[in-house]
């Protein structure tokens, strides 16, 4: 029996203003349509999608008030595959992981979902944190290789995929 799934769409909605924030948002550009792909995927087999993202200093968890804060020409496809749709969830968080006092256990618990597919960015920063205490709870973590994460550089993104795949034991295979 397969496990009950839901997608992480982590940091998607990002001003791209820091240190190399124009090389992770050109990596980001690349990994858009696969990102695309994955949420469509996720619809057809009825798989919740949970976005989760920094608040930008804004402490909203309205995510079109960090959109609108963080939105400028340079990165609105970004932001665009950042804002949830109708039926999807939208979680802030304050730090790095997912999980870092945030509601998200709560939630994966009331779905009673058991295994996760994480896309998004950075993925050595906030993917990686998110899937090690994705793997300190005890859920089973898919990270699709085919450009559904980003980092700042190739050998980031490299080094991230392996720890995961290694360390935290997650599905890098494709979907």
């Amino acid at each position: 029996m397969m496990k009950k799934t839901a997608v992480l769409v982590i940091d998607m909605i990002n001003n791209f203003n820091f240190y190399e924030g124009d090389l992770l948002l050109h990596n980001t550009k690349e990994i858009l349509s696969n990102v695309v792909k994955l949420k469509k995927y996720a619809k057809e087999h009825q798989f919740p999608i949970i976005y989760i993202n920094d608040h930008y200093d804004t402490w909203d968890t309205n995510y079109k008030q960090i959109a609108q804060t963080c939105s400028s020409e340079k990165n609105e496809e970004v932001i665009a595959q950042g804002i949830p749709e109708k039926e999807d969830y939208f979680i802030m968080k304050p730090q790095m992981s997912g999980f870092f006092r945030t509601p998200l256990r709560s939630l994966l618990e009331h779905l009673e979902i058991e295994h996760l597919i994480l896309t998004g960015i950075a993925g050595n920063i906030c993917v990686l944190f998110t899937a090690n205490d994705a793997h300190m709870r005890g859920y089973t973590i898919h990270v699709p290789p085919e450009n559904c994460i980003a980092s700042n550089t190739d050998r980031h993104n490299k080094e991230a995929l392996k720890l995961m795949s290694e360390v935290f034991k997650a599905d890098t295979e494709a979907i």
